[in-house]
């Protein structure tokens, strides 16, 4: 399996973000994109998760599921922790899991992965930023999908959850998955690939 990027082009309102980009990730590997604020590392990972518009140029996961497209393959970790505060953290959950097409039996093995099993009744509410990160990474882990998108992982993680994500990373490439994550700073992989915007990798 691999993600091809030829050359992609991303325009937001009105300003070219990036032109002529061109990259190819191969399962099994991690691509970091790096680069100053501004330079369209978040544009590039929701443009792969099917969210921004592609101005120009071709997206393809080869040797995936060929009647879904790249998005339909893809899990996107942004900024914003899409939970319902109303709702408890297994509740939270579950909605996902079946949003995205799994089933209810994947939920407790995912909350204990990111080791939320003991706040599986406590509404969302009532998280601190960190526990919110890592119920969303459990969206990853509770519904298998070759291509993960991560803005910023690590953001407002703890010692021991960045630890724990980098396995649960280290886990999915080593089941052939694909990893893109946009990042300031290391994310816990050893010597993954690099690309800064604006520069050839």
């Amino acid at each position: 399996m691999q993600l091809i990027a030829d050359n992609l082009a991303c325009t937001r309102g009105g300003r070219a973000v990036f032109t002529g980009l061109s990259f190819a990730v191969t399962d099994g590997e991690a691509l970091v994109v790096t680069g100053r604020n501004g330079a369209g590392k978040s544009s590039l990972l929701r443009m792969i998760a099917g969210l921004v518009r592609i101005a120009d140029g071709r997206l393809a996961l080869e040797g995936g599921d060929a009647e879904a497209s790249v998005a339909e393959q893809a899990h996107y970790l942004g900024h914003h922790d899409a939970l319902k505060p109303s709702l408890s953290v297994g509740e939270n959950l579950s909605f996902w899991t079946r949003y995205l097409g799994s089933t209810d039996a994947a939920v407790a093995p995912a909350l204990e992965a990111v080791g939320l099993a003991p706040l599986t009744g406590l509404p969302a509410a009532y998280l601190s930023a960190g526990q919110r990160r890592r119920l969303s990474i459990a969206r990853l882990v509770a519904v298998n999908r070759p291509l993960w998108l991560l803005d910023e992982p690590t953001s407002a993680l703890d010692t021991p959850s960045q630890a724990r994500l980098a396995e649960l990373m280290r886990g999915h490439l080593a089941d052939g998955g694909i990893i893109v994550a946009a990042a300031h700073g290391p994310i816990g992989l050893d010597n993954p690939r690099e690309m800064q915007l604006g520069k050839a990798i």
